[in-house]
């Protein structure tokens, strides 16, 4: 165990597909800590239960951005954009045509392009607007300004004001005013939406190249609107791998897939819009309460009660329970695999026979 031990003094390691794997060797704590950080010994033998987890994606996925669209259509469907107002020079990202080209311009549709939100205008207008992690929205009483560090942009409407916002240092939210519908499909990543396929197509799509199943299932080249949170729920919910390769998976594994993708997009959906009721949506966020796997790592798994698990790479996390969906082997990226040997712990209860050391 000594090079185990080693390994829990040392930075985190990278594995050649890019995932680190640090946060399993303690996967029956709850921790926190915002960036992947080396983890120390105790200097007694034992494992320390340091406090440390990884800044999670909150990125708005299909059921949230669903939301949005419905309850900004009770409120500026048919419409006159008054105003854009920008507050951030880092949200507009196109210059072929001017925002200024949008004020006064009806609202004739909302729609989803993927995880983007198309506000289409008159005169063949639209406005792309692309969240990313920490962009939000929020509806506010007309006339209300961008202000604070968050603010984004306000847009102004007759029954009141589209205020964005952006929780980060790091500026990624964008929006882009774009002329036509050749112009818009340059912001469509082309990926099938699930919710109107059948199993045939899903298939296809699927196995069209040999990755894991996480990875496909976030691809928005292959799916539409199917991010962190969600593929988690998806996984586990029926009972496979996040790292179980798309071309390895039987005829019944791909019908379960294919149904439980439906069918967890359509409850996550009808669930927030209850939640919401008439309110805007104004706490958008990756973790519900309710769900079964994601964002609850060292949480019992709903269905079996084991510790919920987690691979973790870069600045994102996938959530698994190793019993429901591994056969009880802990996940790792090859590199930790290798360079732990027969050290690495195989199932939660080694796990916690290494812990108890």
């Amino acid at each position: 165990m000594g090079t185990l031990r080693n390994l829990l003094g040392s930075a985190t390691i990278a594995g050649d597909s890019g995932i680190l794997a640090r946060a399993q060797l303690a996967v029956f704590h709850q921790t926190r800590t915002a960036d992947v950080t080396a983890r120390r010994n105790d200097g007694r033998g034992r494992l320390q239960r340091g406090n440390a987890s990884l800044g999670r994606t909150l990125l708005p996925e299909y059921p949230d951005i669903t939301l949005y669209i419905e309850h900004l259509r009770s409120r500026i469907s048919n419409e006159p954009l008054e105003e854009v107002r920008l507050a951030s020079p880092f949200f507009l990202r196109s210059f072929d045509v001017p925002i200024g080209a949008t004020k006064g311009k009806r609202v004739v549709e909302l729609r989803r392009l993927g995880k983007r939100i198309v506000f289409a205008l008159e005169d063949d207008l639209f406005l792309v607007l692309h969240l990313m992690i920490a962009g939000r929205l929020r509806w506010r009483p007309r006339g209300t300004k961008p202000v604070g560090k968050i603010a984004l942009a306000t847009f102004e409407f007759p029954q009141g004001t589209l205020l964005a916002t952006e929780a980060s240092s790091k500026k990624r939210a964008s929006l882009h005013v774009v002329r036509g519908d050749d112009a818009l499909r340059a912001h469509d990543p082309g990926g099938l939406e699930v919710l109107d396929v059948d199993l045939e197509r899903f298939r296809d799509a699927l196995v069209r190249e040999s990755h894991t199943i996480k990875r496909a299932l976030t691809d928005p080249r292959l799916f539409s609107g199917i991010g962190n949170a969600y593929s988690d729920e998806i996984l586990h919910a029926a009972r496979l791998s996040p790292v179980k390769l798309t071309r390895s998976l039987t005829e019944d594994e791909v019908q379960r897939l294919f149904d439980v993708t439906q069918r967890t997009l359509l409850e996550w959906t009808e669930r927030l819009r209850r939640e919401a009721g008439e309110r805007f949506p104004e706490k958008v966020t990756a973790f519900h309460q309710g769900m079964a796997v994601h964002g609850r790592y060292g949480k019992p798994c709903p269905a079996c009660g084991t510790p919920i698990a987690r691979i973790a790479y870069a600045d994102n996390e996938t959530n698994y329970c190793a019993r429901c969906q591994t056969g009880g082997r802990l996940l790792a990226d090859r590199a930790l695999s290798r360079l732990l040997r027969g050290d690495w712990p195989r199932s939660p209860e080694e796990m916690e026979g290494l812990r108890r050391r």
